[in-house]
């Protein structure tokens, strides 16, 4: 193999890989990046591809000139250490034979150790996927990686409950339904899927966090499609125009276990309506939690209908107190008191993009519900107050 790459491309799609590499394995050749090489239509073309035996990731690089085709399979950690270093150099001519590469830069040399790109495991593509798949559907990814974003954050880190240690991707036919829970708050997403998709059956599975986080950094074309298949225990995602021959693919083994039946724990009875702006509430919130600390977290809210005012309290042992207050553009319903933890306000607000937001209370023992017409809900769970 004999090719010269763009080396910002190249190194970009390095980076990318190097997130789905394992780390720490027994498994070698999981800690490496494939590259494969070939000539498609007479131009030439890349292929960069990892997995850690999980998840897995290929990106197609078309800025490159091919002069023999071939594969390599080297250490991501050296060769994207090496690309990062050359930034003199526009491009990079990268040759590989056996089980070692040479990278040549205008003045650098470097030869990297690998091993035989044979030894690489086969990882699945879109259309295997797809022709026994549960569901395969197609979305653009602005609109879905919003989804993603705002919901993602509320996923559970590592918990004992491994359902909910990723996002539940519901699909009914004529919607798209996003959810994620950590137990002490809980974000649903929604969209419309296009008409060509409507007709689909119903299906759900939990993606893992990591595969969704790493969707959220390969989708940076808001108007390129997504090919999206669920299998019985897989997820792929297809991104371009051509399923076929994609720019990229992601593909994740799923989430084991039963997604907690979150319906249950949406309020229905909600007596306090409040509108405010977001960006007012954000930085009050920010405010109050700067005299917070890990023993008293909570932020007091103070709604008072007459003034049509809120009022944020915090106080700490040995670090003082402090009182944010700010005007509500509407209040309907009686005063209410209730303690909630800033940070969870404050992650909420982050991936909102609508200025006048509607807020939800019943009691102070009970969940506050954000909510945004019928594309975005945020229940959270009240803390006690010192």
């Amino acid at each position: 193999m004999k090719v010269i790459c763009d080396r910002s491309a190249l190194l970009d799609g390095i980076n990318l890989i190097s997130g789905v590499t394992a780390s720490r394995t027994p498994r070698a050749q999981l800690t490496c990046v494939r590259l494969s090489a070939e000539k498609v239509d007479g131009a030439g073309q890349l292929v960069l591809s990892g997995t850690d035996g999980e998840l897995s990731l290929s990106i197609t690089l078309d800025r490159v000139d091919v002069e023999h085709g071939g594969d390599a399979l080297i250490p991501a950690d050296k060769l994207r250490q090496i690309v990062g270093a050359e930034d003199a150099d526009a491009t990079l001519t990268i040759e590989a034979d056996a089980d070692s590469a040479t990278i040549r830069g205008q003045d650098a040399y470097f030869k990297v150790l690998g091993y035989p790109p044979q030894d690489f495991p086969t990882i699945p593509t879109y259309l295997e996927t797809a022709r026994n798949a549960r569901s395969a559907f197609e979305h653009t990814a602005g609109p879905l990686t919003e989804l993603i974003g705002r919901t993602l954050f509320c996923a559970a880190r590592e918990n004992t409950r491994y359902a909910i240690n990723g996002v539940l991707f519901k699909r009914d036919g004529k919607r798209l339904e996003l959810v994620a829970t950590d137990g002490r708050r809980l974000a649903m997403a929604r969209t419309g899927l296009s008409a060509s998709d409507k007709d689909g059956g119903a299906t759900q599975c939990i993606v893992p966090s990591k595969a969704l986080g790493i969707l959220q950094k390969v989708a940076q074309i808001d108007d390129e499609p997504i090919h999206i298949a669920i299998g019985d225990n897989l997820a792929i995602f297809a991104l371009g125009a051509d399923a076929e021959n994609p720019r990229a693919t992601l593909s994740s083994t799923l989430v084991e276990g039963q997604f907690p039946p979150y319906e249950d724990v949406i309020p229905r009875d909600q007596d306090k309506t409040i509108v405010f702006d977001r960006d007012v509430m954000a930085s009050a919130v920010r405010r109050s939690a700067l005299l917070t600390n890990e023993e008293s977290r909570g932020v007091e809210f103070a709604f008072t209908a007459e003034e049509k005012q809120l009022q944020l309290s915090s106080r700490a042992p040995e670090m003082g107190e402090a009182r944010i207050t700010i005007d509500l553009a509407e209040y309907k319903g009686d005063d209410i008191t209730i303690g909630f933890n800033p940070h969870y306000i404050a992650d909420a607000l982050k991936v909102i993009d609508e200025s006048a937001i509607t807020f939800e209370l019943r009691a102070a023992n009970k969940p506050g519900v954000v909510r945004l017409a019928n594309d975005f809900l945020y229940v959270v769970m009240p803390v006690n107050l010192p």
